[in-house]
């Protein structure tokens, strides 16, 4: 991720936290085993994900 500014990566993280809030936030709306819910669950573990990532790539830039 060296090619990425940190204020490139913080926006990112901004970013990816409001649409972790906002999926968690419908998330609650569905009812477990439904496919919206699904489809919700696997977006948030790939926006955890990202975030993870984006977090370690802020760190070691440090």
């Amino acid at each position: 991720m060296d090619k990425y500014t940190r204020e490139e990566l913080t926006e990112a993280l901004r970013a990816v936290s409001s649409i972790i809030h906002k999926c968690e936030k419908a998330q609650e709306k569905f009812p477990e085993g439904t496919s919206h819910h699904t489809l919700l669950r696997n977006r948030l573990k790939a926006m955890y994900i990202s975030k993870s990532l984006i977090e370690e790539a802020l760190s070691s830039a440090a």
